[in-house]
């Protein structure tokens, strides 16, 4: 289809014209194409700057009508019977000043922000946005190596060597692939996984996408032979902003839950691939899931705003299957085992969490 013939339907939509027939039909595509669904979303912010920019020029042109006005009157004595100039005025436009003395006021206060913004440092900028990779302490390992007399005076075995950087990553498939962020494993020579209950399997890099920050890692181990029935399933529709959700990652050596609720359709700075949510999370979150209520996997949680306590972000679900699609077609894949039905629907919360801990791992990245 022609670009002109896409935003020729993007507009009838947007503005209510089109029948419900084909409105009920173009609501159908845009949850399956999701590039379709971000020029929606842009055409819908595009009006909306335009419509604002309409409301400020009417209101210039009424204040211009105002002074002329004002120019006019003063040309024409006033009498006994008249009263002053500036009552009449008054009476007839205090509200209309009303409104302009409190746009010129935000206008002032818009101005002040932005040259404040613009004489911050490019870095302090880019700095508002945190990826929740964690970096492992070497202070706090080395004390638990002393206290554990792993570093004896008389040892001769070579110490293990240490993960560098850690984050957290959960399974997608029963025959062993497994969805992080990619920010997680940058940089890694090799990458480790290990859940709650000490299970560990070496993994490989199987295929990324950096526009999501995701990647999709795969177990490769012989001593592995699959993971059984995952107990949740993914949702491909959005979630509605207030619903409730949570989390499980490994933002230190246990795992750890975080509960909140999706306070935003889009991500940070208006990202419309991810969801802002109000969990409180910290380095070591990045690649953990995001679930609703029923236990269906919405999102994989990746970074934070900087400042802003419980202003969390993950990618949502929708561009995960995207993504898995993808890989299976370029590389020629068998079909990735993925859930189909729900086992935590109807599981009370700490019912859920027990289910969910053995297919949620800590990424251990060694470099």
């Amino acid at each position: 289809m022609l670009d002109y013939r896409i935003y020729e339907q993007i507009e009838r939509y947007l503005s209510g014209g089109m029948p419900a027939e084909e409105k009920a039909a173009f609501e159908a595509l845009l949850l399956t194409d999701l590039r379709l669904a971000d020029k929606v979303q842009e055409h819908r912010q595009l009006m909306q700057a335009m419509q604002h920019y309409g409301q400020r020029q009417h209101l210039r042109q009424k204040l211009n009508a105002i002074h002329s006005g004002m120019e006019a009157e003063q040309t024409v004595p006033a009498t006994e019977q008249t009263p002053p100039t500036w009552k009449v005025f008054w009476k007839k436009h205090s509200q209309t000043i009303a409104v302009a003395a409190s746009v010129s006021l935000l206008s002032v206060f818009g101005t002040l922000f932005s040259v404040q913004q613009m004489k911050a440092p490019v870095r302090q900028q880019a700095a508002r946005y945190i990826e929740l990779r964690r970096e492992v302490e070497k202070i706090k390992k080395e004390q638990r190596a002393l206290i554990n007399g792993i570093a004896s005076a008389d040892a001769t075995a070579p110490a293990p060597r240490s993960a560098r950087f850690s984050g957290t990553g959960f399974a997608i498939s029963a025959d062993g692939y497994i969805v992080t962020s990619s920010h997680v494993i940058a940089g890694a020579d090799s990458v480790l996984i290990e859940n709650k209950a000490g299970l560990k399997y070496k993994v490989t890099e199987v295929h990324r996408n950096t526009d999501y920050d995701l990647t999709i890692l795969k177990i490769e181990d012989p001593t592995f032979g699959g993971f059984g029935k995952l107990p949740y399933t993914f949702k491909t529709a959005s979630s509605d902003l207030g619903e409730r959700v949570y989390t499980l990652g490994f933002p230190r050596e246990d795992i750890v839950f975080g509960e909140g609720s999706l306070s935003s359709a889009s991500g940070f700075e208006g990202d419309t691939t991810s969801y802002q949510i109000s969990i409180p999370l910290n380095p070591g979150n990045s690649g953990g899931p995001l679930l609703d209520d029923k236990g269906n996997i919405i999102g994989v949680i990746n970074g934070k705003q900087a400042g802003q306590e419980g202003a969390a972000f993950a990618v949502k679900s929708s561009y995960l299957l995207q993504m898995i699609a993808e890989m299976q077609q370029n590389y020629k894949l068998a079909q990735v085992s993925m859930p189909l039905n729900n086992a935590l629907t109807g599981s009370s919360r700490t019912q859920q969490l027990k289910k969910l801990q053995d297919y949620v791992f800590v990424v251990k990245v060694y470099n």
